[in-house]
């Protein structure tokens, strides 16, 4: 088995300027071993996967922010548009999932999507990785 470090997947995330470099991304922690990570909105925690039930986790990113009870879908889509056209940083990207009612998504890098969750474990948005 292939076991990673969070400094593997941080060395490979400082290469990701804006949501169009994610495909990239996401392509050199699957050859580092990643299989699946769920990100928290919250702080930008993240809890990396691996074979054999392996599991690693990230320190907090930034303080806390209040993910708002209330889904938005169509704003939250709009920003992940513009986010994936390049448009807006990482952080920015995170407030919008707060401010629109997303609580994490989680990235499976054996079927290439990303799903994303509202605070009560409902599917916002599913959507494939382009690879």
């Amino acid at each position: 088995m292939k076991k990673f470090t969070v400094a593997d997947i941080e060395k490979a995330h400082e290469k990701v300027k804006s949501g169009a470099d994610f495909p990239n991304y996401i392509k050199e922690i699957k050859s580092l071993g990643v299989i699946a990570f769920e990100t928290w909105v919250v702080d930008s925690h993240t809890n990396y996967f691996g074979t054999d039930d392996f599991k690693t986790t990230s320190d907090a990113h930034y303080d806390d922010l209040m993910i708002v009870d209330d889904v938005n879908i169509e704003k939250f889509t709009a920003y992940l548009k513009n986010h994936q056209k390049g448009e807006t940083d990482y952080f920015t990207f995170c407030k919008h999932c707060a401010e629109t009612g997303v609580e994490k998504w989680i990235v499976s890098l054996e079927d290439y999507t990303c799903t994303y969750f509202d605070k009560n474990g409902n599917t916002i948005l599913n959507e494939k990785i382009p690879h």
